[in-house]
């Protein structure tokens, strides 16, 4: 993959300072070769459970497979599963496999190992791009702009003002502040804490990297996608029980995503996120296809080894 050099639109010739490049691109995820196809990723952010953050891992490997097929292949799809938790004290090491390199689709399958032992495996499938006369989508939901909406620091500032607060809701928001977290977000529909006992398991976030990536190669996109993708995510299947049950630990099992066309994840984009099921063990769902820019179907391990559907969109508003 190629670096950035255009500038921000609109503002003149000459390259951006590193300074204002997004820390996606020049810290979380770039990864120190070791040799040919084998790759070593470190961590930049731990999240409040003290194991690697999902979506640094399916950014980093993304990048591995992406760094072993030419410029002018990009990717379409990837399909991941988390096998074990990821241990933060430890860089993690990533093993690309070139599956497959053909005229025009080709597969890359990618091992991420800690301690000697795959912590996560991925399958990216690559395509030369090429036009195509069959044309559609849904239309993206009719929502506010995001600049008439607040960011999450600055609704966690309301909350926190609130006198009214109970104390566990406190610590938690403060620890949730405590993050520095390198992409934006926005909540489209802002649940007040009173609100959460009537709150369907759908949300809704315009979210965007933090600094600048610029035109570039669009698989470098598709890797800060990867990344974002994980964010603000298992929460939605446990909105409707926050009253009602208290979840000590959640993990991610698999995730699987679609890149159906060119886009800027340091440009605002519309993070649709949907749990049309949860229960026990046991599942069917044969959808399938996310729409707009990325589309990925989740699952998540809870305590009694219960699991959630989801079904999120992120879509871009340029199409």
């Amino acid at each position: 993959m190629t670096s950035t050099q255009s500038p921000e639109d609109g503002q003149g010739g000459g390259d951006v300072p590193r300074d204002l490049r997004s820390v996606l691109v020049t810290s979380v995820l770039n990864l120190e070769p070791l040799d040919e196809d084998l790759f070593r990723g470190r961590h930049y952010w731990v999240p409040i459970s003290k194991r690697l953050f999902g979506g640094q891992i399916i950014g980093q490997a993304l990048v591995a497979a992406a760094k072993s097929v030419s410029e002018d292949i990009h990717v379409h799809s990837l399909h991941c599963y988390f096998v074990r938790a990821g241990d933060p004290k430890v860089p993690v090491l990533y093993h690309v496999e070139r599956t497959r390199t053909g005229a025009s689709f080709s597969v890359r399958s990618v091992k991420a190992v800690q301690h000697g032992q795959p912590i996560f495996i991925c399958q990216a499938s690559f395509q030369r791009a090429q036009p195509s006369p069959l044309q559609h989508q849904f239309c993206m939901p009719t929502v506010p702009p995001p600049e008439d909406l607040l960011d999450y620091e600055t609704l966690i500032d309301q909350y926190l003002r609130d006198p009214a607060l109970q104390e566990r809701y406190r610590i938690g928001l403060n620890r949730i502040a405590a993050q520095d977290m390198p992409i934006e977000i926005k909540p489209v529909n802002v649940v007040t804490l009173h609100q959460l006992q009537n709150t369907e398991p759908k949300q809704m976030f315009w979210v965007r990297a933090r600094g600048y990536i610029g035109e570039g190669d669009f698989k470098m996109h598709c890797c800060v996608a990867a990344y974002i993708s994980d964010y603000a995510f298992l929460d939605t299947a446990l909105l409707p029980y926050w009253w009602q049950y208290k979840v000590h630990f959640m993990a991610s099992l698999d995730h699987s995503m679609w890149f159906h066309a060119p886009f800027r994840a340091d440009h605002w984009m519309l993070y649709q996120c949907e749990s049309p099921w949860a229960g026990k063990c046991g599942a069917t769902w044969d959808k399938g296809t996310g729409l707009g820019v990325v589309g990925s179907v989740h699952s998540y391990e809870a305590p009694y080894r219960s699991l959630a559907l989801l079904s999120p969109r992120l879509w871009h508003p340029c199409l």
